[in-house]
């Protein structure tokens, strides 16, 4: 164990000068820096269960609740198939991310998997498409709490907070306030610690289960068999297309992967809570959207803001089961929002001890064993996002950026077996080469599958990390100042 503020030993790759594109961080260098902030260390505290549910807390929500509207005019009945499509996706990057978070247990998740083996440009460009996952993903979130937040308002006090305060400019209102309130409450909650974090957010888990449940069972009810027909009224590639579009659903299935530092057996419980996490959540998106578009007719599913909670109202003939869905809609959002700012701030904290970001990212609270300054700092900017800007088309850049993260963690599974073929592992990814390939090429089809208008968006995004990359963070790497040590050491040994 280090003490606080001393620096690891060097892995002998480390002391050889490299390109600073190319130059990689060592897995070595990467556990042994583990849970090492400035001024202090996070606390690893959290079980097995508590990872598995900050993986369902970040997954389980705006896709059922608020995507599946939005999906299910494109794919018709066949909804539910884009769901195992995108599922199945998911699936093949989450066994790779199990083999790697049980190698390499930190916080960066797949932005340090790539530090390790793809080097530093590479872990950078990984590591800002994380930023926009995360980020970006819980402003997109916070406004979908907004729309149940109003539908619990109507159905209990009769009444509900006016447009100019619900949405955004240039999208009929001034401010959203509901998105900002809720991403500033779970900034208190997440500032209490890593340990009291994980309760808040496994009682929330249970509230949103039980509900989904409900809806499940009410729902079954209502079934009528001609509203699966036809399965695929608009054809195969809109089923695709719906995938594409679902994927965002299974944004934040990696976010136990974030914990790694925060873990008390990481190297056992990171790979069984990620594929845990994912089974559950793939389970019930099925089993919801199978019955909701039995229940209802895949064309009014347009416009839709809340389409569950309308159909438990059709179904029973009584607006209270309606307000116990929003009820369940409202925390089972809130729970999402609460895990993916997690995320957010961990491989924050992971970019800034490398010296990539800012050093403010990654000074950790004693008392607490958090990054504070770090997750102030990012529940402010996401705050002020879901508040006043109009998202559009970010849901969908959110995908690609996630899609190319995910791509990049099945390469670097290739990686590490051909280079580090002997290096301990808890967890192995089944018919290897064949899982990682096809996973990689999933996500390939996922992304040409997405608008241009979202690839428009997606290169502007990394065009501006790029910028931010060359212009700080090569310069400020902290294995900038290693090349520089090692470099003159390496000419003097030439020389002798």
């Amino acid at each position: 164990m280090l003490d606080h503020g001393q620096a690891p030993p060097l892995a002998p790759e480390s002391r050889r000068p490299a390109h600073p594109l190319l130059r990689r961080k060592p897995v070595e260098q990467l556990v042994a820096e583990g849970g090492q902030g400035e001024g202090g260390a996070l606390k690893r505290s959290l079980t097995m269960w508590q990872l598995t549910m900050i993986s369902i807390g970040a997954t389980l929500g705006t896709g059922i609740f608020v995507v599946l509207g939005e999906a299910t005019p494109i794919a018709g009945p066949a909804v539910f198939i884009a769901f195992i499509v995108a599922g199945l996706t998911a699936l093949f990057s989450a066994l790779s991310y199990a083999e790697l978070a049980g190698s390499i247990p930190v916080s960066g998740s797949s932005y340090s998997y790539a530090y390790a083996t793809m080097g530093e440009l590479i872990a950078w460009v990984c590591g800002w498409c994380l930023v926009l996952e995360y980020g970006v993903s819980v402003a997109a979130v916070a406004v979908g709490w907004g729309q149940y937040l109003n539908e619990l308002l109507d159905g209990t006090l009769g009444f509900t907070i006016p447009e100019g305060f619900s949405a955004p400019l240039g999208e009929g209102g001034y401010i959203n306030l509901p998105a900002l309130v809720v991403v500033l409450l779970c900034m208190v909650f997440l500032l209490r610690g890593a340990k009291e974090s994980a309760r808040i957010n496994t009682i929330m888990v249970a509230v949103k289960i039980v509900t989904l449940a409900l809806f499940i069972v009410i729902g079954f009810m209502g079934i009528k068999a001609g509203n699966y027909t036809p399965l695929a009224p608009l054809g195969v590639t809109a089923i695709s297309t719906a995938a594409s579009m679902l994927f965002f659903s299974y944004i934040g299935f990696d976010a136990a992967s974030t914990a790694g530092e925060e873990a008390k057996n990481p190297k056992k419980d990171l790979p069984r809570a990620i594929m845990l996490s994912l089974l559950i959540v793939t389970v019930i998106y099925c089993l919801v959207a199978l019955v909701a578009v039995g229940a209802m007719p895949w064309q009014e599913f347009e416009g839709s803001e809340a389409a569950l909670a309308q159909i438990m109202q059709d179904v029973t003939g009584h607006s209270f089961w309606s307000v116990i869905l929003a009820a369940g809609a409202v925390v089972a959002i809130a729970s999402v929002v609460f895990a993916v700012l997690y995320g957010q701030t961990r491989i924050l904290f992971a970019m800034s001890r490398d010296g990539l970001m800012p050093k403010a990212f990654a000074k950790v609270d004693e008392k607490t064993g958090t990054p504070k300054i770090n997750t102030i700092i990012v529940c402010l900017f996401c705050g002020l996002l879901a508040a006043f800007i109009p998202l559009g088309e970010l849901a969908n850049a959110t995908s690609i950026g996630t899609l190319f993260a995910f791509g990049l963690v099945n390469v670097a599974v290739l990686i590490l077996r051909r280079t580090r073929p002997d290096m301990p592992r808890t967890f192995k990814v089944a018919l290897f080469p064949v899982t990682p390939i096809l996973g990689f090429l999933f996500c390939a089809y996922l992304m040409i599958e997405l608008p241009m208008a979202t690839w428009l968006c997606f290169g502007g995004w990394m065009a501006v990390g790029l910028v931010i990359y060359f212009f700080y963070g090569m310069r400020r790497s902290s294995l900038a100042t290693v090349a520089d040590v090692a470099a003159p050491a390496a000419e003097v040994a030439e020389q002798k």
